[in-house]
C-alpha cells in the first residue's frame, strides 16, 4: 500500500507491506453538493438563535471583526466579504469596521501575512490589525479565577463578531466559538489561567459540557457581549463544508455537532503503529502546532507503540517557554511541574511528554536532527525510512493506522 501524506506544502510517500493491518482513518463521507458561496450565504440568512447581522450592526457603530491567526486554517480571504456585505447591507461605513487578528500568545503578523489572510481587496479598504495581549481591559473573573482580560479595540467596540474554523482542541474539546476572544484576544494572565485548567479532568478533544477550559470560554460571554459569529467547517483540503452564523454559543454547538459526524472516527483496536499527519501548511509550520495532530494520533496508539510525525515544522518551536521546556526537561519533569505551576508554553511541552510517556515518536520533518533527537524524538527525513523503522520494531503482525488528515480527526477508541 502506498502512503501518500501532506508536508508543508508537498505531499511525501511511503510504502507498507499489505500483509499488515492496515487502517486509514479519513473524514467521513459527507454530501456536499453545495457550494462554498451557498453555504456561507444560507448560514448568514438563516442565523441560529440570532438576528441576521444586518439586523444586528447600525450605522454609526464601532465594529470588530475578529479572526484567526497565520498558524490556523480558516479560510478569512473567502469569509470576510460576506460579512462585510451584511454591515454594507446595514449602512455601516467601512471606516468603523476593524479586523482583529487574533494573535493569543503567537508572534505579530508581516504585512504580507495580513494580504495573505484577509486577501488584498480587504487589506487595501479595511483596518487590520493585530491583537496585543499587552494591551486590555478587564471585566471581573470567570468562576473559577480565569480573569476576562480582552484586548482594548475589541473591549471598546460597539459590536464584537467572532470568525473561525471548528476542529478538534486537544485540550479546549474543539476551537471555534468564543475561543476567538479568549484566548484569541485575552491577556497573558488570561490566557495562562485557561490553559491551566488542561490538567484538570475533562479536558479534552471532543469534550464540551464537562470541559474546564471550555468552560471559560464560553463564560466569557457573560462579562463582554459578543453579538455574532461565523464558524464553518473545512474538510483537509480546506474547502468549506458547513457554515453555522448566530449566537455564540448555538450556532457554535452546531458546528461541533456536524464537525463530530465528519471526523470523530470510531476505533475498535488501537495500533502498533500510527503514522500521521497534521495535514500540512499552516498546520504544521511549527512543532507547536503540530503538536495537535500529535494528540490526536496519541488516541489511536497502543502503550509502548510508535507514532511517526510527518510535519515540516521549517519554523521550528514558535515559543521561547515551549522550546526552553522541551530542550532543558526531562519528560517527567515536565508533567511534575505544569501540574504544580502552569506555564504558558509549558503547557504544549508537557503534554508532548505525556505522549513520550506512552509511545515512541520518530519525526519526519525539515527541522534540525539535533534538536529533534535531544527533545526525545527520533529524526527522520525520509517517510520510507520512519516506517520501515517502525515496522521492524513492532513485527511482521503489526498494526498501522494512517492518519492524513491528524490535526481534525480523532479517533475514538471503543474497544
Amino acid at each position: 500500500m502506498e502512503i501518500k501524506l501532506k508536508k508543508d506544502k508537498d505531499y511525501v510517500y511511503a510504502n507498507i507491506d499489505d500483509t499488515h493491518e492496515i487502517e486509514i482513518l479519513m473524514p467521513n463521507k459527507i454530501e456536499n453538493s453545495d457550494s462554498e458561496d451557498y453555504k456561507i450565504r444560507e448560514a448568514l440568512k438563516n442565523p441560529i438563535n440570532s438576528e441576521p447581522l444586518h439586523k444586528i450592526a447600525k450605522p454609526g457603530e464601532k465594529i470588530v471583526i475578529i479572526t484567526s491567526d497565520v498558524t490556523r486554517p480558516m479560510k478569512s480571504k473567502v469569509v470576510l466579504p460576506y460579512i462585510l456585505r451584511e454591515l454594507k447591507s446595514a449602512n455601516v461605513d467601512q471606516d468603523d469596521v476593524t479586523i482583529v487578528l487574533a494573535l493569543g500568545s503567537h508572534r505579530k503578523h508581516t504585512e504580507e501575512e495580513k494580504i495573505h489572510i484577509v486577501g488584498e481587496e480587504v487589506y487595501k479598504t479595511i483596518k487590520i490589525i493585530d491583537s496585543d495581549m499587552n494591551n486590555c481591559k478587564n471585566f471581573g473573573t470567570c468562576k473559577n479565577g480565569t480573569p476576562v482580560d480582552i484586548f482594548t479595540p475589541v473591549a471598546e467596540a460597539d459590536r464584537i463578531i467572532c470568525l473561525g474554523n471548528v476542529e478538534y482542541h486537544y485540550f479546549a474539546g474543539y476551537s471555534g466559538g468564543a475561543k476567538a476572544i479568549m484566548p484569541g484576544v485575552s491577556s497573558y494572565d488570561a490566557i495562562q489561567a485557561n490553559h491551566s485548567n488542561m490538567v484538570k479532568e475533562g479536558s479534552y478533544a471532543g469534550n464540551l459540557d464537562t470541559n474546564p477550559v471550555r468552560q471559560d470560554i464560553d463564560e466569557v460571554g457573560n462579562h463582554i457581549k459578543i453579538d455574532f459569529i461565523l464558524n464553518v467547517l473545512q474538510a483537509s483540503d480546506k474547502t468549506i463544508v458547513g457554515a453555522f452564523a448566530g449566537h455564540y454559543i448555538d450556532a457554535h454547538r452546531a458546528a461541533c455537532s456536524a464537525l463530530d459526524a465528519m471526523y470523530k472516527i470510531n476505533i475498535k483496536e488501537k495500533a502498533d503503529v500510527v503514522i500521521v499527519s497534521p495535514g500540512g501548511y499552516p498546520k504544521d509550520i511549527n512543532i507547536y502546532q503540530a503538536q495537535k495532530a500529535l494528540d490526536n494520533a496519541r488516541h489511536a496508539v497502543k502503550d509502548g507503540g510508535t507514532i511517526i510525525l510527518c510535519a515540516s515544522c521549517r519554523e521550528g518551536f514558535e515559543n521561547a517557554i515551549f522550546e526552553k521546556w522541551m530542550m532543558t526537561k526531562t519528560k517527567e519533569q515536565m508533567v511534575k511541574e505544569i501540574k504544580e505551576n502552569f506555564v504558558l508554553g509549558g503547557h504544549k511541552a508537557a503534554a508532548i511528554a505525556m505522549t513520550l510517556m506512552k509511545s515512541e515518536i520518530y519525526m519526519v520533518t525539515d527541522y534540525d536532527k539535533d534538536t529533534i533527537e535531544h527533545i526525545g524524538f527520533k529524526y527522520f527525513n525520509d517517510l520510507q525510512d520512519a516506517v520501515y523503522s517502525a515496522i521492524i520494531k513492532s513485527g511482521h503482525n503489526s498494526r498501522v493506522i494512517i492518519m492524513p488528515a491528524g490535526g481534525s480527526t480523532l479517533p475514538n477508541y471503543v474497544g
